[in-house]
């Protein structure tokens, strides 16, 4: 392979895009930088008592010219003239209404303030009822089971509950999307310059896992159905899409306008996009029935497997089983959880409230009191992590549910609440903070279980994201209650690291995804080794986890 070659993986994640440039020979970080969305961060669009989080585009398109002229500029021109591809993940499901031309709405100037017009994130969960419906109408009888490649329950996480349920919530923006697009399919539609919502390359990983896109139903869900979940989606079939492409693929070639924005060739490789967590699992070296946990904001949970063994099997209650979907040739499977470091992160905020609300009356200066609010802010959670860790397991009595954001998987159901019994005089902050990790860690035990119950070996486990990375309490507990040895990726930028992979499979520089992972993969930094003791403690407190969930799944579905 010639020296010199260069690739950039581009991570969007929730909170910010980070850009990485690699080499491909070695899988050597070059330079990579990150840029925090502003809008955002100002908390502008979402309305979380409401469930609704939506992202600017505006966001994203100076996420990617910020993040990507950093980078080449720490990188230097020799790495700069030498850039042969870039590839791109994104959330999802994260998707936004386009115009003909495959403009989003929220970038004219009619809909540029409305929330209806933006991307739809991930997390976004105010299409319940919707999700319901597509449900109902799906298990009637009157039409094949289109949900039954993706875990036989469709969530309002997901493609065609947020399209229908903004079809439904606004007019204007009824009027005005002639088509939908995938952040993912976005991101490379908008460097190649070809946004034509009907000839712009659809990635394999969102249609398949999100949109109920499958070969054996000619794409799609046929016009049949949706007309008859809905009128306001007639027609709406056509002007989407027919072929997938896996990301191993090439959406194009970097547009002149792009090109000359970002300082690079017009020759560079713009591979098809996918969702960070398939693109992560590839980074972080994933290989057959390993398990791979994205561990964030929430988990994403990816398994490969070869088709020949497991392309038959329908596993019940997770987030889709798409042939390509992460590695090309194999059986790609997703599951996960709607919050992992968000319930802790809900958890530091309660917490933090007394201190932000009561210091102005006690701390005159703006700038002493910004300083203090921002090192409680930040230690937090190691304080309670290190507190927590020396709690013995059981002792507290208290047990919590990690539903806090609905449950994903198995059998998603955003409807539900999470909820922490238990509780009595004696429940301090640390021990409430460790009921709620070791809720995470039962979460992640239910989906690990429900794999195991289909038949689907899981031979080891993998993670990386921010939680993997920087909390050991955490990762020895999921490993004490998994039963299982945890190797945790040493790149720090594993998803980004993927998007790189890809991009080098889709410029030719490496011949397959595995290829690229034997020469680009970082290895992992440490390993966690389960308890057997601590595994046996925490088997008595997971019964517990899970008679707790029974009942309030079953109070939940009374209202």
């Amino acid at each position: 392979m010639p020296k010199n070659e260069y690739v950039i993986g581009l991570d969007y994640g929730t909170d910010s895009v980070r850009c990485l440039i690699v080499d491909a020979a070695n899988g050597k970080e070059i330079a990579s930088s990150v840029h925090n969305y502003r809008r955002w961060q100002e908390g502008k669009f979402c309305v979380p008592v409401e469930n609704q989080f939506r992202q600017h585009p505006l966001d994203y398109l100076e996420g990617l010219e910020s993040t990507v002229k950093a980078a080449l500029g720490k990188a230097g021109t020799n790495v700069a003239k030498n850039i042969r591809g870039i590839s791109v993940d994104t959330t999802g499901s994260t998707p936004v209404a386009v115009n003909r031309d495959g403009t989003a709405l929220a970038l004219l100037d009619e809909f540029k303030n409305n929330p209806h017009a933006m991307f739809i994130l991930w997390k976004d969960h105010t299409a319940i009822k919707e999700a319901d419906q597509i449900n109902s109408l799906a298990h009637n009888g009157k039409f094949e089971d289109y949900t039954k490649f993706c875990g036989g329950i469709y969530s309002s996480e997901w493609f065609w509950a947020k399209v229908l349920h903004t079809l439904r919530a606004d007019k204007k923006v009824r009027a005005a999307a002639y088509s939908w697009v995938e952040h993912c399919d976005w991101i490379p539609a908008i460097l190649t310059g070809n946004t034509n919502p009907l000839t712009l390359r659809r990635g394999r990983c969102s249609a398949g896992h999100k949109a109920m896109w499958h070969e054996s139903f000619g794409g799609l869900p046929p016009e049949k159905f949706l007309s008859a979940l809905d009128p306001a989606l007639k027609g709406l079939r056509s002007r989407l899409y027919r072929d997938t492409y896996t990301s191993d693929c090439i959406a194009g070639t970097l547009s002149s306008a792009w090109a000359r924005k970002l300082g690079l060739g017009e020759n560079v490789i713009v591979g098809v996009g996918a969702f960070d967590a398939h693109m992560g699992a590839v980074g972080a070296q994933i290989k057959p029935y390993i398990l791979s946990k994205v561990m964030g904001t929430s988990t994403c949970d990816m398994l490969i497997a070869p088709m020949a063994e497991v392309g038959k099997k329908l596993v019940r209650g997770i987030c889709g089983q798409v042939d390509g979907s992460i590695v090309p040739g194999m059986l790609g499977m997703e599951a996960g959880q709607s919050a992992f470091g968000d319930l802790y992160a809900w958890y530091r905020n309660v917490l933090m409230w007394p201190l932000k609300n009561a210091l102005a009356s006690e701390v005159k200066s703006e700038s002493a009191r910004r300083k203090i609010i921002d090192s409680v802010y930040h230690s937090i959670i190691p304080e309670l992590s290190k507190a927590a860790a020396e709690i013995p397991i059981g002792e507290s009595g208290i047990v919590a549910l990690d539903w806090i954001n609905g449950r994903r998987t198995p059998d998603a159901n955003q409807a539900l609440k999470g909820a922490i019994s238990g509780l009595n005089m004696g429940s301090d902050a640390p021990r409430i903070f460790r009921a709620l990790v070791e809720a995470t860690a039962f979460g992640s035990k239910k989906i690990v279980d429900r794999f195991s119950d289909q038949g689907i070996e899981i031979k080891g486990v993998i993670a990386l994201g921010g939680v993997a990375k920087k909390s050991p309490f955490i990762m020895q507990t999921v490993s004490d209650v998994l039963g299982k040895k945890i190797k945790v990726a040493r790149s720090e930028q594993a998803c980004a690291l993927g998007a790189a992979m890809f991009a080098s499979v889709a410029s030719g520089i490496h011949k397959s995804v595995e290829k690229a992972q034997d020469a680009m993969g970082s290895g992992f930094e440490s390993e966690y080794v389960p308890n057997k003791a601590n595994s046996a403690k925490y088997a008595k407190l997971y019964a517990k986890y899970s008679s707790l969930g029974g009942f309030v799944e079953k109070e939940s579905a009374k209202k």
